[in-house]
């Protein structure tokens, strides 16, 4: 995720971007952003054997995600970030678990996949459904899903459309004309 948000901001500044729009993004219930990912989060934490319990905090932080992401549809990217959560969260369901292609595993552990596979997992078999957006592209350390694919798109879109956006007048995005005040008196 972490190279995602350095690509995003690299492209947006060679777009013409400024880093400072960052500061100036306005969404809707912002702080449902942080509250998905902090339980989000909180699942690599839980032990194997509580197989249940890192799964509910999976399908749990995917709400306030995709609450997040339909009151601020409108945004540049945000809705390909939605679909990306949608796909992990309907995988996860159906499934009782994130599936995970052992090969992917093993390449990305570097052997045995213990380093990826944790109580929010289940290994891939013949009976998995929609095996196609489970976790099966290995990184260094971690295997991902088509989900978490588009997620980091649709976060790179974001970002990079927002560095792009034009400087605003005022605070919060308020857009106007100079001198259009100095015009309202007359």
């Amino acid at each position: 995720m972490m190279l995602v948000l350095v690509i995003a901001i690299v492209l947006g500044a060679m777009r013409g971007g400024k880093l400072r729009n960052l500061t100036e993004i306005r969404v809707k219930l912002w702080w449902l952003l942080p509250l998905g990912f902090l339980i989000l989060a909180s699942s690599n934490y839980v032990p194997v054997e509580r197989h249940s319990l890192a799964v509910g905090l999976i399908l749990g932080s995917y709400l306030p995600l995709l609450l997040f992401v339909w009151l601020n549809r409108d945004s540049s990217g945000i809705w390909i970030a939605g679909i990306g959560i949608l796909m992990n969260f309907t995988v996860i369901v159906i499934n009782g678990g994130m599936p995970v292609l052992a090969e992917a595993a093993s390449v990305a552990g570097g052997g045995d996949g213990e380093l990826v596979l944790g109580a929010k997992h289940v290994v891939m078999t013949a009976e998995t459904r929609l095996p196609f957006i489970a976790d099966v592209i290995p990184l260094p350390g971690a295997v991902l899903s088509l989900g978490d694919v588009f997620l980091a798109i649709g976060i790179g879109v974001f970002l990079e459309d927002q560095m792009r956006q034009p400087l605003s007048l005022f605070a919060h995005r308020v857009t106007g004309i100079p001198g259009s005040a100095a015009e309202q008196d007359r």
